[in-house]
């Protein structure tokens, strides 16, 4: 309609003023109601096509959408294991800091697990000690095998070497004697030694590693443990928990509530604009948009980025082929826009319906000294154009609350 208007201005009344002053012909007398069309004729032809392009011009290099939301991610609040919930920390709504427990699974099997496991480190722990008693008595031992094993020695050479001066001094039969007493007391020896080694074997080698498994048995029941209680991972606000004491979660079919982080749909709004305005759409274009939840104001934004694919031409393998016809309509370019001032989408409530204005800014192009003067004239005309764009957002944000209330019926 301003549109309308404005270019009315340059063709109908012109030509209205033509017919008035210039031929003569006045309202009610020869310009009737009837009549308008063909004394007119060349005012309404031109005003329409004026308008039709004036249109397209401020549409599409100065892009505008309704399809523009304040979109936020949830948490979903679930454990990482089945089981049946045996406290509850928090209420069907409140505020949770991260790492603040939300709820607590039952955990009677988990902590017996960890019991267990201190059991098996404080028996690797005795079984440490009594390997070094062992040791001790084994030292003992050594030292008695050890002289046992001399003394028949010592025995067994004082024999061979009367024997060597006088064979009939000791018989053949003695010296046998001692040396098997000999060889079975080395053994013996050997074996103490061996006893020795094997314990210390074990307080090196066996017993550390028993215990190290007997501390990783530990930690993985303590983790078991610490998966039973809930906890918030990030700062934010519970919303539509109604999990009590009693039930049974799943950590794949049944969620307990979700987890609204704080900073979701507060720092950047998406906006879907027309594929058409693909080639204008860039980064660094201002940006104003007026939403719902904050009625009778318009918060400047900047374009911040632009996707590079659209949604509607994403395709998922399947056991189908998919025809290009069941795209019912087209999709949209989305755009993220971000306040161009600090605390700009403070009072906007995450999820809003918005309406967003784009605005190209040929200056850059203009001031180069590469066009020629038609088209700077052609550029200029352009980006002030853009005016009637941001007046017609400020009549929508005028008549939004209006539109919503009284003729929405909301």
């Amino acid at each position: 309609m301003l549109e309308l208007l404005v270019c009315s201005l340059l063709t109908i009344v012109p030509d209205y003023l033509y017919r008035r002053y210039g031929q003569g012909k006045r309202l009610g007398k020869e310009i009737t109601f009837y009549s308008v069309w063909f004394e007119l004729r060349w005012g309404i032809t031109a005003c329409l096509m004026l308008t039709i392009g004036l249109i397209t011009v401020i549409f599409y290099n100065h892009p505008s959408t309704t399809n523009a939301t304040l979109f936020f991610r949830t948490v979903p609040i679930v454990p990482e294991t089945n089981g049946r919930v045996a406290e509850i920390n928090v209420g069907i709504t409140g505020t949770v800091a991260k790492g603040d427990p939300i709820f607590r699974l039952d955990s009677s099997r988990q902590q017996a697990a960890l019991e267990v496991a201190r059991r098996k480190i404080v028996e690797t722990e005795a079984a440490i000690t009594v390997a070094k008693a062992e040791i001790l008595a084994d030292e003992s031992k050594i030292l008695e095998a050890r002289s046992a094993y001399k003394q028949a020695l010592d025995e067994l050479e004082t024999k061979q070497e009367l024997r060597r001066r006088n064979d009939d001094i000791v018989a053949r039969r003695e010296i046998e004697r001692l040396e098997n007493l000999t060889a079975g007391r080395e053994a013996a020896l050997a074996a103490v030694v061996a006893a020795k080694e094997t314990a210390q074997a074990r307080i090196t080698t066996l017993l550390p590693a028993e215990k190290a498994s007997a501390e990783a048995a530990l930690a993985q029941a303590q983790t078991d443990l610490d998966r039973t209680i809930v906890r918030a991972g990030v700062n934010g606000r519970i919303e539509q928990f109604t999990l009590r004491v009693g039930d049974v979660v799943n950590p794949l079919l049944r969620p307990a509530g979700v987890l609204i982080p704080e900073e979701a749909g507060r720092v950047a709004l998406q906006a879907g604009f027309s594929q058409i305005e693909a080639q204008v759409m860039k980064v660094g274009m201002v940006a104003e948009v007026t939403c719902m939840s904050k009625p009778w104001v318009v918060i400047p934004m900047v374009v911040t980025h632009v996707q590079d694919f659209i949604a509607a031409g994403q395709l998922r393998a399947g056991e189908q082929l998919v025809d290009a016809q069941q795209i019912s309509k087209p999709g949209t370019l989305l755009a993220f826009l971000e306040p161009l001032y600090a605390d700009g989408l403070d009072g906007v409530t995450p999820g809003s319906t918005c309406i967003a204005n784009a605005y190209s800014s040929n200056h850059e192009l203009i001031v180069s000294g590469k066009l020629s003067t038609t088209r700077k004239i052609v550029l200029h005309a352009v980006d002030a154009v853009g005016l009637v764009h941001a007046l017609l957002l400020r009549i929508q944000a005028l008549i939004l609350p209006i539109q919503s209330l009284v003729f929405g019926g909301h």
